[in-house]
C-alpha cells in the first residue's frame, strides 16, 4: 500500500517552472549584450510561453492516450536536452529558438501533472494536492531565476543554461525513479477509513472520449481558461518589466541582485499549501477572490518609489498569482469529469497565451508611461479575470462525476 505520491508531484512542479522564466533576471544583460530593444530581449520570455500555448492541447491529448506518468517523464528529459542546447546559443535569435523548444517540452509536465492529481487523489484532497504541485512550481521558478542570475554574474549567461540543464536532468531522474504510474497507485488518505485504488475500482479513472468538442461546450471550463489568461499575464508582466524598472536609476540593481529579487517567490511557497486547504474548505470563488485582491494590492504597492516597498509588493503579487493558479487548476478537475489532461492542455493554451501577452503587450505601455503604465495594465487585467470567475463559476464546484468520489471518514 502506497501513500499519496506528494513529493514526486512537487518535483514535477519544480521541473515545469525551473527553466520557463529563467531569463527574467538576465533581460537587461541580454539587451545590452546583443544591442537589442526591450521588446526583443523580452522575446526570450515570450517564445517559450508561445510554445506552450500552441502545443499544450496536442500534448494533453497525447497524454490521455499514452499515459500521464510516461508523458511527464519523457517531457522532463526532453526539457533537459533543450535547456542544454540553449546554452550553445551564440546569437539572440538562436537563444529565442531554443527557448521556444523549451516551451514545447513544458506542457507535457504541466498538463499531465494536474491531470495526474485528479486521477490519483480523491476530490476532497485535490485542492491541497494541487497546492503541493504549485509549491513545486514556486520553488522551481525561484531556483531557475536565482541560478541564472548568479551564474550570469559569476560566469556567462550561457553557463546559466548549463547549470539549469544539470538541475533539470537531476529532477528528471528523480521523476523516473519515484513517480508511480497512475493506473497502479494505491492511495492511503490520512484520517480516512477508506483506501482508494485506481487499479482496483476504489476511485474510478476519468473517462477519455478523445473528443475536444465537449470541452468547448463546457462554459465553466472556458471561463476558467479566461481566468488563467489573466493569472499568467499578471505574473509575466510584473516580473519581466520590473527587472527593467529596477535595473535603471535610481535603483540600478545588478544582474545578481535581480536574480535574488525572485526570493519573494518563497513567500508564495509558504502560503500556497494553506491556500489549498482554504480552497477545499471555502470553495473556488472565495479562493480566486482572495488571490486577485492580494495580487492587485501587491501590484499597486510597487508604485511606491522605495525598494523595500517594491519588494513587498512583488511578494504579495506572487502570492496572489500562485493562489489563483492553485484555484484554477483545482477547479478544472472539479468541472471536467473526462479527458482531464486534454482539458488542462486546452487551459494551458489560454494560460500561456496570457503569459505571451504579458511578455509583449506591456512593452507598449512601458514606452508610453513606464512602470506605472505597466502596473495599471496588470490591475485592469486582474479585474477582468476576477469578474469572469465571479460571474461564470458556480458556487458549488463539485461536478456530478466527482460527487461519487468524496472520501468519508
Amino acid at each position: 500500500m502506497r501513500r499519496l505520491p506528494t513529493f514526486p508531484v512537487v518535483l514535477a512542479g519544480v521541473a515545469a517552472f525551473l527553466d520557463l522564466y529563467s531569463t527574467q533576471p538576465l533581460l537587461p544583460l541580454l539587451r545590452d549584450t546583443f544591442g537589442a530593444s526591450t521588446f526583443e530581449a523580452g522575446l526570450t520570455i515570450t517564445a517559450p510561453t508561445i510554445g506552450v500555448a500552441i502545443f499544450a492541447p496536442f500534448i494533453g491529448r497525447l497524454a490521455d492516450r499514452l499515459g500521464l506518468r510516461r508523458t511527464i517523464v519523457v517531457s522532463a528529459w526532453t526539457l533537459t536536452v533543450a535547456t542544454a542546447l540553449a546554452g550553445t546559443s551564440r546569437t539572440l535569435e538562436q537563444l529565442i529558438f531554443w527557448r521556444f523548444v523549451q516551451g514545447v517540452a513544458t506542457p507535457g509536465i504541466f498538463a499531465s501533472t494536474v491531470a495526474y492529481i485528479h486521477e490519483v487523489w480523491p476530490p476532497t484532497h485535490a485542492g491541497r494536492a494541487t497546492a503541493a504541485y504549485m509549491t513545486g512550481t514556486i520553488i522551481g521558478g525561484f531556483t531557475g531565476r536565482a541560478v541564472s542570475g548568479l551564474m550570469a554574474a559569476d560566469a556567462t549567461w550561457q553557463m546559466a543554461f548549463v547549470a539549469l540543464a544539470v538541475l533539470t536532468g537531476a529532477v528528471a531522474m528523480a521523476l523516473t525513479m519515484w513517480l508511480p504510474g497512475e493506473r497502479n497507485t494505491r492511495l492511503l488518505v490520512h484520517g480516512s477509513s477508506r483506501v482508494f485504488s485506481a487499479s482496483e475500482g476504489g476511485q474510478p479513472r476519468a473517462a477519455h472520449t478523445g473528443d475536444i468538442g465537449h470541452l468547448f461546450r463546457n462554459s465553466r471550463l472556458l471561463a476558467t481558461c479566461g481566468v488563467g489568461f489573466s493569472v499568467l499575464f499578471t505574473q509575466v508582466a510584473m516580473f519581466t518589466y520590473v527587472t527593467f524598472h529596477l535595473a535603471a536609476p535610481p535603483y540600478s540593481l545588478s544582474t545578481m541582485a535581480l536574480g535574488w529579487l525572485f526570493a519573494v517567490y518563497l513567500v508564495g511557497a509558504i502560503v500556497t499549501p494553506f491556500a489549498g486547504h482554504w480552497i477545499d474548505m471555502y470553495g473556488h470563488r472565495t479562493g480566486i477572490g482572495s488571490a486577485m485582491a492580494i495580487g492587485g494590492a501587491g501590484a499597486l504597492l510597487t508604485l511606491v518609489p522605495w525598494l523595500p516597498a517594491i519588494v513587498a509588493g512583488l511578494a504579495l503579487c506572487a502570492t496572489g498569482v500562485f493562489t489563483a493558479q492553485a484555484t484554477t487548476s483545482s477547479y478544472i478537475g472539479a468541472v471536467t469529469p473526462s479527458d482531464r489532461a486534454l482539458a488542462v492542455g486546452m487551459y494551458s493554451t489560454f494560460y500561456y497565451a496570457g503569459g505571451s501577452a504579458g511578455g509583449a503587450l506591456p512593452s507598449m505601455f512601458w514606452r508610453a508611461g513606464g512602470w506605472t503604465a505597466c502596473v495599471l495594465l496588470v490591475v485592469a487585467v486582474q479585474l477582468v479575470g476576477a469578474a469572469i470567475a465571479f460571474t461564470q463559476w458556480s458556487p458549488a464546484a463539485t461536478s456530478p462525476a466527482d460527487a461519487s468520489l468524496v472520501v468519508g471518514d
